[in-house]
């Protein structure tokens, strides 16, 4: 029984930002780093906590958790189509010990992710179905939010039956950090936007090609000083790397939803993923130790970006 994690920032801008070369060459390095760190590793199980930007999951019926027995990518912004390879028992297994752990947890037998679950299997692995994964939707863009606490007692209940198996598990956390991207609010949509957050699901290309184009202009906006979304917040983010690398975890359950969105952004919520991830390696292994930590913040790409490496501590 081995385990290791790997947690990262994602951003559907990566193939579509004019960032200086620097500093797309320092992410990719990062993201380098890591790939080189889970090729060493050689999982036989991933285990991936991501979100989903109204393309997979909808008002018409939000979870918190939801564990995938099968899953389909949706291939926005040009990332990679069709199915992962989910090994649909261990996936049942997990969720069955989650829900009997008092948990609550949907699941989906044909979940639908983005670019937010599938980047990192990209970035890392060359691919979406490469490996055997199984896929964890973890709200973080639609309010309300489950509580902090709750977070990190689904993260450990995920670590506990993980422990159980006879394999080399990669847990994956994929988001965050600061961010806060023009993303519709259900409180203050219009009428096409409130469409869109009840159930979008299959757009034309047309009209996925429309809203990608209104995000990458505003990131241009945003990187010339011009746009009216909040700044990241590079002291919130590195205060939460810091913390996550420390495992005192149970640090994190007093952050509000609220709080959260007031000092890092709507989409500061990603961070989620990583708490959960960070739980269940700790669940799973005792005490951890991070390898490898990297963090800039990229206004060209509206995120706080951080990637980090964690194995069990020696």
């Amino acid at each position: 029984m081995t385990f290791a994690l790997v947690c990262m920032s994602h951003s559907p801008l990566l193939e579509f930002s004019e960032a200086p070369q620097e500093v797309l060459d320092e992410v990719h390095g990062a993201f380098g780093a890591a790939r080189d760190f889970v090729t060493e590793f050689d999982p036989d199980l991933i285990v991936s906590f991501a979100p989903d930007h109204y393309n997979g999951f909808f008002y018409e019926l939000m979870p918190q958790f939801c564990i995938g027995y099968e899953a389909t990518s949706v291939g926005d912004y040009d990332s990679e189509t069709g199915p992962l390879d989910v090994p649909a028992e261990l996936a049942q297994g997990l969720a069955v010990s989650v829900i009997e752990a008092g948990l609550d947890c949907a699941i989906s037998l044909k979940m639908e992710v983005d670019h937010g679950a599938v980047q990192p299997l990209e970035l890392l692995f060359g691919g979406i179905a490469r490996k055997p994964v199984i896929p964890i939707f973890v709200n973080s863009v639609a309010p309300p939010f489950a509580p902090m606490r709750r977070i990190r007692l689904f993260g450990r209940a995920v670590g506990d039956y993980l422990r159980s198996l006879d394999a080399r598990v990669l847990v994956i956390g994929s988001g965050g950090l600061s961010h806060d991207p023009p993303v519709p609010q259900i409180a203050t949509a219009t009428e096409d936007q409130r469409k869109l957050l009840l159930n979008g699901r299959h757009p034309t290309a047309q009209a996925r090609a429309a809203r990608q184009q209104r995000v990458i202009d505003e990131a241009r906006a945003f990187a010339r000083g011009e746009s009216a979304i909040m700044d990241l917040n590079p002291e919130w983010d590195r205060n939460l790397m810091a913390i996550l690398a420390s495992g005192e975890l149970d640090q994190l359950d007093g952050w509000t939803a609220a709080q959260m969105a007031a000092e890092a952004g709507k989409s500061s919520h990603e961070v989620r993923t990583w708490v959960a991830a960070h739980n269940a390696m700790q669940a799973a292994v005792g005490e951890y130790e991070a390898t490898y930590s990297y963090y800039r913040p990229i206004r060209e790409l509206i995120t706080g970006f951080g990637v980090t490496t964690v194995v069990p501590k020696r």
